[in-house]
């Protein structure tokens, strides 16, 4: 599997819907100085083999192959065709609401890993809550968390102990509130519909006010890392700070150059 040392301390998550076409522009990020490159929105193995091929040293990671969509048999003949050191293999359950659910997500994911033929190194779970959180620390690498606050981190740098800890983390290079959170808002929207984000987010205390909605801007500015480049790299520290090994950025509006030079890439 690829070491936490070659994921690096930052990396970056696209979703394959906006990556699919240009995924030989990963190369200009590696130039950057980011470690990983995190293929998102449950994309096709297939599009991990050609990350790899346009890359020379950085890791390729899915975050992340949904269980409900990706039969286990095909991605792990997918992942020893490529047969590659640089290719991290994030699966998780997705949502509930827009997967046909015929088990309960845990049992699907227990069941996924079971027939999973892939080093347990190789693999990571989407986990938020702490029971997913558990069986990351015990049958894979560990945890590739979405849309959490750097309290989560931190509980979950308790839950998995030494295992690998990679939470995804939005940020928007914007330094006036009202505009960075608009575009926060905007790609959030869908997330405030699925009841496991949701839950979740009530776990760590914010109310069914601050969820109802677009959500209040107490948690926006709790999931979203948004200023100047020196401030968002600032709080993209603080999930470091927590205990987070490596932490992917989703930036909603760009600007990875400026990000790789405030966090010293």
């Amino acid at each position: 599997m690829p070491s936490k040392a070659s994921l690096g301390t930052f990396g970056v998550w696209g979703s394959h819907l906006q990556w699919a076409e240009k995924i030989d522009r990963v190369a200009e990020l590696e130039d950057l100085g980011y470690g990983t490159f995190w293929i998102g929105s449950s994309p096709d193995v297939g599009l991990v083999g050609r990350a790899l091929a346009a890359t020379g040293s950085m890791t390729i990671a899915t975050g992340i192959v949904n269980v409900w969509q990706s039969e286990p048999e095909q991605v792990s003949a997918e992942f020893h065709r490529l047969a590659s050191d640089r290719f991290l293999l994030g699966v998780g359950v997705g949502h509930r609401q827009l997967d046909q659910a015929y088990e309960q997500p845990y049992d699907k994911l227990v069941s996924y890993l079971d027939r999973l033929d892939v080093p347990a190194e190789s693999v990571v779970l989407a986990a938020l809550g702490p029971k997913v959180l558990r069986l990351a620390a015990d049958r894979t690498a560990g945890a590739h968390p979405y849309l959490v606050p750097v309290e989560h981190t931190a509980h979950a740098r308790e839950v998995l102990g030494d295992k690998l800890l990679a939470p995804e983390v939005t940020v928007v290079v914007e330094e006036d509130p009202a505009a960075a959170r608009a575009i926060a808002r905007e790609q959030l929207a869908f997330y405030f519909t699925l009841t496991n984000y949701t839950n979740n987010w009530l776990r760590w205390g914010f109310s069914a006010e601050d969820v109802a909605g677009h959500g209040s801007d107490h948690l926006i500015d709790a999931l979203v890392a948004w200023g100047s480049p020196d401030q968002v790299a600032a709080k993209l520290r603080a999930h470091v700070d927590a205990g987070a090994d490596h932490v992917a950025i989703q930036s909603l509006n760009g600007h990875y150059a400026e990000l790789a030079a405030a966090l010293g890439l």
